[in-house]
């Protein structure tokens, strides 16, 4: 682990750099971001992104300190800050891989820096990351609540696709992994994000670029064998809330409508398999919803974030106590 600095977005947002060792392609790494609540209080979120995404939404990271939860982001290995030159973007041949940084972001929240209480939030890939990780570290009692923004619970695509295709794909996906399945990608929802686009958003066009990355064969085959863990049932102990759009956004051109729709995921395959992650799962559906629900218009979000809020206060929040030295501890 390599001490902190200041991050790209400036102060007051921190990062810090977690060695991972090396892979077939070279040294690996991820990065830390993190930001103090002004008045913190011992709790403390943890952001994982989503496929051909990195943190930059610093609004969302308001929303949590300003509720006094010190806020974290996780660029995880080959996206954002933590891709070197050497890597191939955004790859992977197991969603294990990623359990290395998030066991050592877990470690540094709960163990160095002492938080009782740690939420994660995980959008679209980051949300199947996180369910499937939770689960597995559920005798571990890591995680006291889980936010998924729109999961990847399923492939955004007619049957044949999702099923025989992928299947196939996946074998080719185990001889060679780099090689590059050819599906079209479509600018839609990048163009309802970027500010030079449509949207009202500014972040780094190399590290999220309109037209994504090459879906590689060895990353889809992880991804199918990630959802049919999921599609078997998940045993999350902890209180969960999946939130998504009311409705999906198909087409490879521009419409009004994409600016009201999940352009990414077909909503519905994340409310069908919500039940099977725990026996405790919230489901809230928001009209006018993008996939990234926190990148939505202004009124959306902030039912987004008022849904999120309230949902903390009654499953994830607990009172805390302050002692005679102003710590503050979990309350009996």
């Amino acid at each position: 682990m390599r001490d902190g600095e200041v991050d790209v977005l400036g102060t007051p947002y921190q990062s810090r750099v977690i060695d991972l060792g090396h892979d077939e392609e070279g040294p690996v790494v991820a990065t830390l971001v993190s930001r103090r609540a002004q008045a913190p209080t011992g709790r403390a979120v943890l952001y994982v992104h989503g496929f051909v995404d990195y943190f930059f939404q610093t609004h969302l990271a308001d929303f949590y300190t300003d509720r006094g939860w010190d806020f974290y982001a996780l660029d995880l290995r080959k996206y954002g800050r933590s891709l070197l030159p050497h890597q191939t973007p955004n790859f992977c041949r197991s969603l294990t891989d990623y359990y290395p940084e998030l066991d050592a972001a877990a470690s540094i929240i709960r163990d160095e820096e002492g938080h009782h209480t740690l939420l994660v939030n995980g959008h679209s890939t980051g949300g199947l990351i996180t369910s499937l990780w939770t689960h597995d570290r559920r005798d571990e009692r890591l995680v006291d609540g889980l936010f998924l923004n729109s999961p990847f619970f399923d492939f955004n695509a007619r049957w044949v696709v999702r099923r025989p295709f992928a299947a196939a794909v996946a074998r080719v996906g185990r001889a060679r992994p780099l090689r590059i399945v050819p599906v079209a990608p479509s600018p839609v929802y990048g163009q309802t994000l970027h500010a030079e686009q449509r949207g009202e958003w500014s972040y780094d066009l190399a590290w999220k670029p309109l037209l994504g990355f090459p879906v590689r064969a060895g990353w889809l085959a992880a991804i199918r064998e990630a959802h049919q863990r999921l599609r078997a049932g998940l045993a999350i102990p902890a209180p969960v809330l999946l939130a998504c759009s009311v409705r999906s956004f198909r087409g490879s051109a521009w419409h009004e409508a994409a600016a009201l729709a999940d352009a990414v995921l077909d909503v519905e395959h994340m409310v069908r398999w919500a039940p099977g992650l725990g026996p405790h799962v919230t489901v809230v559906r928001v009209d006018g919803g993008l996939h990234d629900l926190t990148l939505s218009g202004p009124v959306v979000r902030a039912r987004v974030f008022d849904e999120v809020g309230r949902w903390m206060g009654a499953y994830v929040e607990r009172p805390v106590r302050v002692d005679e030295t102003g710590g503050v501890a979990e309350a009996a």
